[in-house]
């Protein structure tokens, strides 16, 4: 059992370690170090974004008020999705934690955060990759359709 809450500044430190622990997990499966990672700044960043409104984080804690898992949220815009929508862009939970019904409880949050928002959809991105089936198979049995493309990226 977990409970889902709005972060709060005392877990912004959680976070960011949760947030080097997915980075990480995802860098051994693809075996490509793509993701430079800084707690402190992560945390950081997370406060200054999450106090400006621009992002919104759902933390899950377990019945010990251990942190186990998180979702985050922003708000993006689109010509194609007739205005704004969400984007999830992290949704972790801790390897133990796994498989107990805990990723979709996140995921239920952030749908009920989005309807509150107004957004017409919401989006998220995970490779097209074997490692990543298991996560695929996550967001489509929880109703995500495959809407086609890849994610690119550019370093600016």
């Amino acid at each position: 059992m977990s409970i889902i809450t709005k972060i709060v500044p005392d877990n912004y430190d959680d976070l960011a370690i949760m947030v080097g622990e997915l980075l990480d997990e995802i860098m051994q499966l693809t075996n490509d170090p793509v993701f430079k990672f800084d707690q402190t700044e992560t945390a950081k960043r997370a406060k200054a974004l999450i106090e400006e409104n621009k992002y919104w984080v759902f933390i899950a804690m377990d019945n010990n008020n251990n942190p186990v898992g998180f979702v985050s949220l922003y708000e993006s815009y689109a010509l194609y999705t007739e205005g704004t929508y969400g984007t999830i862009p992290e949704l972790y939970v801790r390897a133990p934690y796994r498989s107990q019904n805990i990723g979709k409880d996140l995921l239920e949050k952030a749908i009920d955060f989005s309807q509150q928002r107004g957004w017409k959809q919401l989006e998220v991105t995970t490779p097209p990759l074997p490692e990543f089936a298991r996560t695929l198979q996550f967001y489509r049995e929880n109703s995500f359709q495959i809407i086609g493309g890849r994610k690119l990226r550019l370093k600016i």
